[in-house]
């Protein structure tokens, strides 16, 4: 998808500004926020990639007008209508309107400190060897998919080495659409500033990118 979200050599936004001694969270609602995604993620009616597509998949004008927690918010709202665990109705009214829908059994308070420390693993055995080996010269494809895709609009098309290999992982453009893992093997892929941006990019500048391996040709 190419999506207000993927901002890599886009121009016009200003300088990052980091926020001095930032706390974690702005307000309460923010920290309650988090608490529901995360019980709500143990009900296992999604996963990351879903999650992170749905809230992804704003118009420019919505992703820019909303911080990062409301984006959680109307992630949230929307996975949690299409799997008819809420209705437009109850999010209005702000509580339930019907009995509850089975799902996996809740997070308890006693569980979450272990479920946000618990290390998520993606890596996957496939029986074909990777394609690409340390050191090949590669071409990212140019695709404009409307669905998930990882891959950064500022490298599609370009030429980098292969720095990394990672093994196989699943891969997010299937998984956000629940249509399997089919994992690929994940390559790390170093690109040069100048091959990216021309002769005014930063001098000496690099940019590595992960990169599922039918992202890649070879270059």
């Amino acid at each position: 998808m190419n999506g207000a979200h993927d901002l890599g050599g886009t121009m016009g936004f200003g300088p990052v500004e980091p926020e001095p001694h930032e706390p974690v969270f702005h307000t309460a609602w923010e920290a309650r926020m988090m608490a529901l995604s995360l019980a709500a993620g143990a009900a296992g009616g999604w996963n990351i990639d879903a999650g992170r597509f749905a809230r992804e998949d704003r118009s420019p004008r919505e992703y820019f007008n909303s911080t990062y927690y409301q984006l959680w918010y109307k992630g949230l709202v929307r996975m949690l209508q299409e799997r008819k665990l809420v209705s437009p109705e109850e999010i209005a009214a702000g509580h339930s309107m019907r009995p509850g829908t089975a799902t996996r059994p809740p997070l308890k308070a006693g569980d979450v400190w272990p479920a946000v420390h618990r290390r998520s693993v993606y890596t996957r055995e496939v029986a074909a060897p990777s394609v690409f080996a340390v050191g090949d010269r590669v071409r990212t494809r140019v695709i404009h998919p409307t669905g998930h895709t990882r891959l950064p609009r500022y490298v599609r098309g370009k030429a980098g080495i292969v720095a990394m290999i990672h093994g196989a992982h699943v891969l997010p453009d299937s998984n956000a659409h629940f249509k399997g893992e089919q994992p690929q093997w994940l390559y790390t892929v170093r690109f040069k500033g100048t091959d990216l941006w021309g002769p005014q990019a930063e001098p000496g500048l690099e940019v590595s990118t992960d990169c599922w391996e039918s992202y890649l040709e070879r270059a």
